[in-house]
């Protein structure tokens, strides 16, 4: 079992930065690709940046260049940079955990954090 805790969440206004963590624990080392997804009202959840074991990382195109994913040396943290933030970023933010290969569907991650949630005001 994994456990994931999310933090770093807030509001902000249009062009600020936000930076949010994800505490992982339980059985990590078995994890091979950790990202960010994201949820807005009345929308799908989708995909933000994803990180490989291997350190390779993926972003959606609407968040290239000003978004950032991370993690800590131990792998039991991740991180996402948000800089440049829109009033269309606003949505709740989630880290997710998946025992194989980073891919881009919500519906392949094995474990979930709880979500933080993320305003930008314009």
């Amino acid at each position: 079992q994994v456990q994931l805790v999310e933090s770093g969440g807030g509001s902000v206004q249009a062009g600020g930065s936000l930076r949010l963590s994800c505490a992982a624990f339980g059985y990590t080392y078995s994890i091979d690709c950790m990202g960010w997804f994201r949820q807005a009202p009345g929308t799908e959840r989708e995909g933000v940046a994803t990180v490989n074991s291997d350190g390779s990382t993926s972003y959606a195109d609407s968040v290239k260049g000003r978004f950032t994913i991370s993690q800590d040396n131990a792998k039991s943290t991740l991180y996402l940079q948000m800089n440049t933030l829109k009033a269309e970023d606003t949505a709740m933010y989630y880290c997710a955990a998946r025992y194989a290969a980073c891919r881009s569907w919500a519906d392949e991650y094995n474990y979930w954090g709880q979500g933080t949630q993320v305003t930008v005001s314009s």
